[in-house]
């Protein structure tokens, strides 16, 4: 059971209190966002668990523009403790947050989780299992700051797991990855090992790939609730909201609801696709563009089978995702593409009339 009034086994440190200090207000006490249902806020606290909403100020910063407070997050809180509630004044700065872009939205910003410390990206040794959706994981974790863990869910469906090990560690590189069973509690004690007290974890996958099943396993009774697997032996989805939950080890942990897609809202591709990045620093030309260009690194590893072709494509494939972001948020950005399209356009049509003239 949560004693909230010690917010130190919360993640509560000097650097957070600083942040909380220099407010300025004496009568704030810090707590951090447990869950959030309907536009209100639980929120764990020196005084206790308290429903909270947000101040008038905060609602304007949204309107305009800034992220919602998400789960994980520590705040500044105006209390009002007989009634069991507060008001969220300030969000205290983030050390890492798990985002992404808005569903249907041009260039808003939705945090999953924040200040997270170790990312679970669960990926089902099922009909779901997918290389390519963990390299978009995997982008969207390194991006945060946090580290990420590879947990392979439903161990116990594979008689041998050796080819799916080898493929996720082909794209997974230099992280850990740790295959489960959630049904006979092979690996539990792998995942637990990445955890510690005081610091926080998110659970991310796709719906029905065993987030709230691993938790249960993690915390030793279901706390979380599950479904039976469906009849093609593919799990169901059942997280509705995001939740904080404080495991027996004193570590945080934070589950998700399934994710249908992970749109990426901002990041490099230099950690989840290294070994493409080294291949493209030794191309013949500094704007290489690798698909047709002689003295191609990346297209000879390609060739000789250095390379897998659908990691290239993968690769491409996130490289124009990050620029039509990145574009919708800088005005001189997407001028300067709108030119180089332009360009290229004009570029094309010449080089046809001279084929033509031929």
């Amino acid at each position: 059971m949560l004693d909230a009034s010690s917010v130190e086994q919360l993640g509560w440190d000097e650097q957070w209190q600083s942040a909380l200090e220099r407010l300025g207000d004496d009568t704030l006490i810090p707590g951090r966002i447990a869950a959030q249902h309907r536009g209100e806020y639980v929120v764990w606290s020196t005084d206790g668990e308290l429903r909270a909403g947000l101040a008038g100020r905060l609602f304007h910063d949204v309107e305009v523009g800034a992220s919602m407070p998400a789960v994980g997050d520590w705040v500044a809180l105006r209390p009002r403790p007989a009634e069991r509630r507060g008001t969220i004044e300030t969000v205290l700065p983030r050390r890492t947050a798990i985002s992404r872009k808005q569903a249907f939205k041009e260039s808003l910003e939705q945090v999953l989780a924040a200040n997270v410390d170790v990312v679970l990206l669960l990926n089902g040794l099922d009909a779901d299992f997918s290389v390519r959706r963990l390299e978009r994981y995997l982008t969207t974790a390194w991006e945060s700051g946090a580290q990420p863990v590879v947990v392979l869910t439903k161990s116990d469906l594979q008689a041998d797991i050796t080819d799916a090990l080898l493929d996720v560690e082909s794209v997974a590189i230099g992280v850990p990855v740790v295959p489960v069973s959630n049904v006979t509690g092979d690996g539990i004690d792998a995942v637990r090992r990445h955890l510690s007290a005081g610091r926080t974890s998110v659970l991310l996958g796709s719906s029905g790939v065993g987030k709230s099943s691993l938790l249960n396993r993690l915390i030793g009774t279901d706390l979380m609730r599950t479904s039976e697997l469906a009849a093609d032996g593919t799990g169901r989805h059942t997280t509705t909201h995001r939740e904080l939950v404080l495991l027996p080890d004193g570590s945080l942990a934070i589950d998700t609801p399934g994710l249908r897609e992970l749109q990426l809202w901002d990041g490099d591709l230099g950690s989840s696709f290294a070994d493409v990045e080294e291949l493209a620093a030794n191309c013949r030309f500094n704007d290489c563009t690798h698909t047709h260009e002689p003295g191609c690194d990346v297209l000879a590893a390609v060739d000789d089978g250095r390379l897998e072709l659908d990691r290239l494509r993968s690769w491409r494939k996130l490289q124009r995702e990050l620029l039509s972001i990145a574009a919708r948020k800088d005005r001189r950005l997407r001028a300067e593409l709108k030119r180089r399209w332009i360009a290229q356009g004009r570029a094309g049509k010449a080089a046809a009339a001279q084929k033509r003239r031929g």
